[in-house]
Formats: C-alpha cells, sequence, structure tokens
C-alpha cells in the first residue's frame, strides 16, 4: 500500500493492489501503523444507484477523521476544505474511488465529504474516528455554485435530507 500526500494538509490517497486469481481478488484495505496509528472506531457501509449523491456532510462540533474506500463500483469523491484557518478553506478536492482502482482516501477533521456514484451500485466502506452526533450532523449543498465543483451528474438523485442542506454562504455565516 502506498500513501501519497495532496494538496490539502492532512488529506492523503491511500493506493492498494488488488491480488487477482481464479478466484477473483484480494486487496489489503487499511493498515493502521501506516497512517500513524489513527483510530477508526466506527465503521459504516453505504449501497448507492447510479447517479446518488450523498452528502456533503459534517460534524459541526465532534471531530471526525474519514477513511473512505470502495468496495465495489466507482465514485467521483469530494472533499471541501472547512479548517478556519487554513489556507484552502472553501476549497474542494476530488478523486476518483473504484473497486478497479483500489483507491482509498484519509480524510482528516475539518472536511465536508461527499460523493457521486457512477455505476450502477457502488459500495462504499467508512472508517469513522469518532461516533456520530445527530445534532452536530450538518450538510451543505452538494451543487453550491461558490464550491464550483464540477459534478458528472446532470440528475442528481439525492435524499430529502440532502436537498436541505445549507448553502456555503449559510455555513460561513452560521459557523465561521
Amino acid at each position: 500500500m502506498k500513501i501519497y500526500n495532496t494538496n490539502f494538509l492532512g488529506l492523503k490517497i491511500l493506493k492498494g493492489k488488488n491480488y487477482f486469481d481464479n478466484r477473483g481478488y484480494f486487496r489489503e484495505v487499511f493498515q493502521s501503523k501506516i497512517l500513524n496509528n489513527k483510530k477508526f472506531i466506527f465503521w459504516c457501509v453505504s449501497k448507492s444507484k447510479k447517479n446518488v449523491v450523498r452528502g456533503l456532510h459534517l460534524q459541526k462540533n465532534v471531530k471526525q477523521d474519514l477513511f473512505i474506500s470502495v468496495i465495489k463500483g466507482k465514485i467521483f469523491d469530494v472533499v471541501v476544505d472547512l479548517r478556519k484557518n487554513s489556507k484552502k478553506y472553501g476549497k474542494h478536492s476530488s478523486n476518483i474511488l473504484s473497486e478497479k482502482n483500489a483507491t482509498s482516501l484519509l480524510v482528516p477533521s475539518g472536511f465536508a465529504h461527499g460523493f457521486c456514484s457512477l455505476a450502477n451500485e457502488s459500495i462504499v466502506l467508512y472508517g469513522i474516528s469518532n461516533y456520530r452526533s445527530a445534532i452536530n450532523e450538518i450538510g451543505i449543498l452538494w451543487n453550491d455554485k461558490n464550491l464550483k465543483i464540477k459534478w458528472p451528474t446532470k440528475k442528481p438523485v439525492l435524499s430529502k435530507k440532502d436537498k436541505k442542506n445549507i448553502t456555503f454562504n449559510e455555513y460561513n455565516k452560521l459557523y465561521s
């Protein structure tokens, strides 16, 4: 497994390798020792159809590092830097994560996260360093014009909750 730094402090891309044989493949997804022994105490899986957009989600008063990996399918993954003292505040990074490219993402706390499923079925594994807090859960609109994210879909499938997410400007007024 190889780790690559990005232009965002703490945001890392993890490149694994699929080992194929006549049964299928095997891939190491996570090694704590490589990631400075970060502890991920809460693990989740989501299954999404093509064009499903989830996010942009974050916890406002709970620090959460995220580990994101695609078990099946392919996603357009997006993070937005919301760390107040960051030079990249309000900027985003996007990556293609897929079963085929064996790429995962380590997202430090202070980022909003979301993705768009690019496959008919995408199964995403999340490792989270802190438990979810429903009262601290907020979201920023996936297509907020101020964020300038070039999403790969014109017809997203959104949850009722994500349709009600706040704008980036509203986030700035409330939390910065």
